[in-house]
């Protein structure tokens, strides 16, 4: 498995330009201490600057370079989680994750610190005390005095004195070329020229040299020439008096220029300005036509103005049907929105939005779009946790979070991690005491976080809240999820009879309700119990698992599916089988990035691999699988229903290596990412050279058992749905293969497949 520097740098879209000088002060700042804060004015260029600065460094961290933008989140509370999520520790404390990063040579990039300025010093003092390989390279509008910071104040971009007249002059200083290099994207032929470079410079010097003041006028080439740009700032300019008399003179400045921004916008663009303050790392165009029309844009008007405030700089546009603003720019619309009094009526309505998106996405999580809903509800992550603070913060809303989070419930990779789901139905229950049907369904949803969490006891009450006011109520929908998850609870401490029998009933109830999904889940939990108490039944279950999650073209449940299933088979001791089905399993949970999945599968895999008499590759299964199995804060003594398994696989395993060969191996699987984990675990090497297969290889070889199982049905003229069809897998999971076969042998088309497969047999 090919494997690319571990981290999160965004490329780079526009060019760079100019700060040699801090640039190369960021590197020996960081080389000679641990803690580099870059501070400077609102629009001064922090973030490139700091990303600019770690891309140069990167190869010096070997575990990766990570950029955490903090300017979305709204909960301080929530910076740990935020930070452990970012760099792939799942579990949201702080000892966890100084744990995970103890000892991983890194670079953590916190930008804007500045509206959590106390929870970020905190952080970062604790982290670097506890880790004594990682540097922390923020931004932030002021210090945050941790011990050991060293500061690089971020000045603006150099301007023309005004002795410099001569176009070589101009061209010296970074501020000119960076108002060519942005003019000139959106008017192709504009150059600073002998005859505007000392309007040019004249205006790089009325803007002080800031790099957002002169992106934000740059664009205005489209429309002015750069000698009317430069009037309408100076009258602006004149007319700014009313700022704070201790604000430095460049943030009077950025507010003059945002002011004049907003002042040669229409009236419809001000308004949408304003309204798309509400979100909260970015938003799509569905959700800018939800929440911004009326009062002063008429709805057919939203995606035209839209597009004029991409034209203007003000929205950017952050991939394909995705929009957002520089946090300077949204706060400044923030602002705008409270004075015109309409900012709850904005907020309100965004809350409804987010409202419906967690409806739809609960109603059509178990299906062909599941993944997609996953992907989606990560990338409106922020605009969720806006919604959710602005309801836990508003009086007589609290009952809206408690309909959001509990409708988030099946989607949980959504969440960070199943903490951060736990911490807003913590607080909304807490706010909305009301007895009704709304309390007892956010009820078991937060008892089934806090079982994933290994926190049965706390469960316990939520879930006898939930039956008595569900009974009460006489809802048979929440009285079906307390029975459900009461039998989840039963199931995992390892009283499968019992367990066997909630589950049952919960089944029967969820579908007598239509619930689609809530009754695949439960048929999957009784399909597990069924296999780990050896119960007859298991097969049949099994199969009508996997069979409803295939036909559902639901990937993530077919990964569940997959799993049990091999499990089923591992106990008939068909142990090759067993083993195909849950490494397919360990694909899909690569796709999904679930890395609980993942943990169960590897555990399962090292049972199967035992019992093959593998004991050398079981035993390093067994050490991937504990340590996946800490990188999400889970215990496997905690999950009493897996743990009998585990118990006899690794006294077996014991037994047939002798001790010190079982400790070395296991350390060797132990030693591995989750990453490497799932690449052993499904045959692969961990690197791979680029160029494909070699003259004289053996193709065969490079492919995992079900790959060369695959390759042979393309190279029969099988689709890949009839693949799908014929291997009892989704059609997903069939493309994925096809896709991996076709990487690992550098081919382009299908037709190479089954020309290379049938020159093997023909040999």
């Amino acid at each position: 498995m090919t494997r690319s520097r571990a981290g999160s740098l965004p490329l780079e879209l526009t060019s760079f330009v100019g700060r040699r000088q801090e640039i190369a002060e960021g590197k020996r700042l960081l080389a000679a201490g641990r803690m580099v804060t870059l501070t400077g004015a609102g629009g001064v260029g922090k973030t490139r600057l700091a990303c600019r600065i770690a891309a140069e460094l990167s190869r010096d961290f070997r575990d990766g370079v990570w950029l955490i933008d903090l300017s979305p989140l709204v909960a301080a509370d929530l910076l740990v989680e935020t930070v452990a999520a970012a760099v792939g520790c799942p579990q949201p404390d702080l000892g966890s994750l100084a744990e995970f990063l103890h000892d991983k040579q890194a670079l953590l990039v916190l930008d804007n610190c500045e509206h959590l300025l106390r929870e970020c010093a905190g952080l970062t003092g604790d982290l670097l005390a506890m880790s004594p390989e990682l540097s922390i390279l923020a931004t932030s509008r002021q210090a945050l005095h941790v011990a050991g910071e060293q500061i690089l104040e971020v000045p603006p971009l150099t301007v023309p004195d005004a002795a410099e007249t001569s176009l070589d002059d101009a061209l010296c200083n970074e501020a000119v070329r960076l108002f060519e290099d942005r003019a000139s994207s959106v008017v192709q032929d504009f150059r600073v020229n002998e005859a505007n470079s000392g309007t040019v410079a004249r205006l790089c010097r009325r803007l002080e040299g800031i790099p957002l003041a002169i992106e934000l006028a740059a664009v205005r080439v489209q429309v002015l020439s750069v000698e009317q740009i430069l009037q309408r700032i100076d009258n602006r300019f004149r007319l700014l008096t009313a700022g704070p008399t201790t604000a430095p003179p460049r943030q009077k400045t950025l507010r003059a220029l945002l002011d004049w921004s907003y002042d040669l916008c229409s009236d419809e663009e001000r308004v949408l300005w304003e309204r798309l303050s509400v979100f909260s790392g970015g938003c799509c165009l569905e959700a800018v036509q939800h929440v911004c029309p009326g009062g002063g844009i008429a709805p057919e008007s939203v995606v035209d103005v839209l597009g004029r405030l991409v034209d203007k700089s003000i929205v950017q546009r952050r991939g394909q049907g995705r929009f957002g603003m520089l946090d300077t720019l949204r706060q400044y619309g923030a602002e705008r929105l409270a004075e015109s009094g309409l900012d709850k009526a904005l907020r309100l309505r965004h809350r409804d939005w987010c409202r419906g998106l967690a409806a739809r996405a609960e109603a059509e999580w178990f299906g062909e779009q599941q993944m997609d809903w996953l992907a989606r509800l990560t990338e409106e992550q922020g605009n969720v946790r806006a919604a959710l603070e602005f309801c836990l913060s508003e009086p007589g809303e609290a009952w809206a979070a408690l309909e959001i989070a509990a409708a988030m419930w099946s989607h949980r990779l959504s969440w960070s991690s199943p903490s951060e789901g736990h911490h807003w139905l913590e607080r909304a229950l807490a706010q909305e005491p009301g007895a009704g049907a709304l309390r007892a369904k956010a009820l078991w949803v937060d008892a089934w976080l806090v079982l994933l969490r290994g926190e049965a006891q706390a469960a316990k009450p939520l879930l006898d809240e939930c039956r008595e006011l569900a009974e009460r109520l006489g809802d048979e929908a929440e009285l079906a999820g307390a029975v459900h998850i009461t039998g989840f609870a039963t199931l995992l401490a390892g009283d499968f009879t019992r367990a066997f029998e909630l589950l049952e009933e919960a089944l029967s109830r969820r579908r007598a309700l239509g619930h689609r999904g809530n009754a695949w889940v439960a048929l999957f939990q009784l399909a597990m119990t069924a296999v780990l108490m050896g119960d007859p039944r298991s097969a049949k279950l099994c199969e009508e698992v996997l069979e409803t999650a295939v036909r559902a073209n639901a990937e993530w449940s077919v990964s569940y599916a997959l799993w049990v299933a091999a499990l089923d088979r591992w106990r008939q001791g068909e142990h090759g089988q067993a083993a195909t089905m849950m490494r397919d399993a360990v694909r899909l949970k690569l796709r999904c990035n679930d890395h609980l999945g993942l943990a169960q599968c590897l555990e399962g895999l090292a049972w199967i691999l035992a019992d093959g008499e593998q004991y050398e590759q079981a035993a390093r299964m067994l050490g991937a699988a504990h340590m996946t199995w800490q990188s999400i804060g889970t215990s496997l003594p905690g999950l009493r229903h897996l743990a009998g398994a585990h118990d006899r696989c690794e006294s077996t395993v014991r037994h047939h290596l002798k001790e010190e060969p079982f400790k070395a191996a296991f350390e060797r699987g132990s030693q591995l990412t989750p990453d490497q984990a799932a690449a052993f675990a499904l045959e692969e090497k961990l690197t791979r050279p680029a160029e494909g297969v070699q003259p004289g290889s053996d193709v065969a070889s490079i492919l995992t058992r079900r790959e060369r199982e695959i390759a042979e049905l393309v190279a029969q003229g099988l689709s890949n749905k009839q693949i799908a069809e014929d291997l009892v897998i989704s059609q997903r999971t069939a493309e994925c293969h096809v896709e991996n076969i076709l990487r690992k042998l550098n081919f382009t088309s299908r037709s190479q497949i089954a020309k290379t497969w049938a020159s093997r047999q023909a040999s």
